[in-house]
């Protein structure tokens, strides 16, 4: 009877040795040090916004079509001397508009992809996924003279695949945690109530630059001078980013 309990202890012990190191292979155990949670083994994420202290907020504008509201969305960041923001542009779209492009370029925003075709990346094969970053990639360098960093894939759709090749190829996946819904026209006061109810130190705010969004240049206005009169200071997504940098670094020399 005793040598049963030992051998099956030894059987316990070696399926939990093994159980562990699938686990931890999976990224799942992390080590505490200090507060902070260190995850091991991270998989490709989006970012949604960034956790900080300071009233810093990021205003991002997506474009696929049109020429209509982008350059009224440039006058208001200009009128409110808003110098950090950052522009999602379809290379469909900078190739039929580059003129309206360079002016983004040429007022200092930082410029990410909105990708290739409008669609779906998730339903899209491996090979296809890659092509539509890639062309995407290559049009906004040859047209604007920049290579992209961030991209907001089209309709803010992806799965583990999409991310995965995204990282392969040195993009950051930007998504959003304040959504303003101006692409559905519901007025300036809703447009302005929603993004003023969810604005949030390190919040990434979606907006759009495209024709479909009649309002924005509307709301656009009071939603900066009210977030300005809380607090908030206007900056781009890689500068958001910075702050997980320093956050980071901040753990290590704990």
């Amino acid at each position: 009877m005793n040598h049963f309990y030992v051998l099956n202890g030894r059987k316990i012990k070696q399926y939990l040795i093994v159980f562990v190191a699938v686990v931890f292979a999976c990224g799942i155990i992390y080590a505490e040090k200090g507060n902070v949670s260190v995850f091991t083994q991270a998989e490709p994420a989006a970012i949604y916004s960034v956790p900080t202290d300071k009233k810093w907020i990021a205003l991002t504008f997506d474009i696929s079509w049109g020429e209509e509201r982008a350059e009224p969305i440039l006058q208001v960041l200009a009128d409110k001397e808003i110098q950090n923001a950052t522009f999602f542009l379809s290379s469909p779209w900078v190739k039929s508009h580059p003129d309206i492009a360079k002016k983004i370029k040429q007022a200092g925003f930082e410029i990410g992809s909105h990708g290739h075709k409008h669609t779906n990346y998730s339903s899209l094969e491996n090979d296809e996924i890659r092509r539509q970053i890639q062309t995407a990639h290559q049009i906004l360098q040859d047209e604007l003279g920049m290579a992209p960093e961030l991209i907001r894939l089209p309709n803010g759709d992806f799965d583990k695949r999409v991310l995965k090749i995204a990282d392969e190829l040195n993009y950051k996946v930007i998504q959003w945690h304040t959504d303003s819904m101006d692409w559905e026209n519901p007025g300036v006061e809703v447009i302005t109530e929603r993004v003023l109810q969810n604005a949030h130190p390190g919040d990434i705010v979606l907006l759009h630059a495209s024709d479909s969004s009649k309002q924005t240049h509307e709301a656009l206005p009071v939603i900066i001078d009210e977030l300005r009169s809380q607090g908030y200071e206007f900056v781009t997504v890689s500068q958001l980013l910075e702050q997980t940098t320093v956050q980071q670094k901040a753990v290590e020399d704990q």
